[in-house]
C-alpha cells in the first residue's frame, strides 16, 4: 500500500479520528511521518489538558510502522515495551515528529540476519508548536528475520 493511500486511511481509523489524532504526513519511502493532536472539548482530561492516553496512542504505531516497511516483508516487526514521561501539562495542540534513519535500518538488518531477535528503543518528543517539550515516549521495537527468509 503507498504511504500516502495509508495515511489516509489510518486519520479515518476510529481511535485516532474520535480523539482528534492525525498523520499529518507520511513519506513515500517510509522514513519520516510527523502527527498531530489536537487539543478539543471531547479529548481533555478533568484538569482541561491534553489526556495522557492520547498523548501515548499519538505515537504508539508509527516506529513498527516505519521498521516495518523499510525492512520489509522478511521481517516480523512487532512492538515489545513502551513508556511515557509526562514533563509538562499540554494545554494547545501537541506534535510529534519520527524519522527512521537508514544506518539504524542497516543495523536492524544486520542484527537480525542470523536469526536472532533484535530489541531497540526509540524516542520521540511530543512538543507544542513553540517547541516545548509536554512528553517523551520510549518504544521498544522487536525484529527478527523470518525462518524462510534465512
Amino acid at each position: 500500500m503507498r504511504a500516502s493511500t495509508f495515511r489516509r486511511l489510518l486519520n479515518l481509523w476510529p481511535p485516532f479520528l474520535c480523539n482528534s489524532i492525525r498523520l499529518q504526513s507520511l513519506d513515500e519511502d517510509w522514513t519520516e511521518a510527523r502527527v498531530v493532536l489536537r487539543l478539543r472539548p471531547w479529548n481533555r482530561n478533568y484538569v482541561r489538558t491534553q489526556f495522557g492516553g492520547n498523548l501515548f496512542a499519538m505515537v504508539d504505531p508509527f516506529w513498527m510502522l516505519l521498521v516495518m516497511h523499510q525492512l520489509g516483508h522478511e521481517h516480523y516487526v512487532w512492538d515489545k515495551a513502551g513508556a511515557i514521561d509526562f514533563v509538562a501539562p499540554g494545554r494547545e495542540d501537541v506534535y510529534a515528529h519520527f524519522k527512521l534513519e537508514p544506518t539504524v535500518i542497516d543495523e536492524l538488518r544486520t542484527a537480525a540476519a542470523g536469526g536472532e531477535k533484535v530489541l531497540r528503543w526509540f524516542e520521540t518528543e511530543v512538543k507544542t508548536a513553540s517547541g516545548e517539550v509536554i512528553a517523551v515516549v520510549r518504544k521498544q521495537i522487536y525484529v527478527r528475520l523470518k525462518p524462510k527468509a534465512r
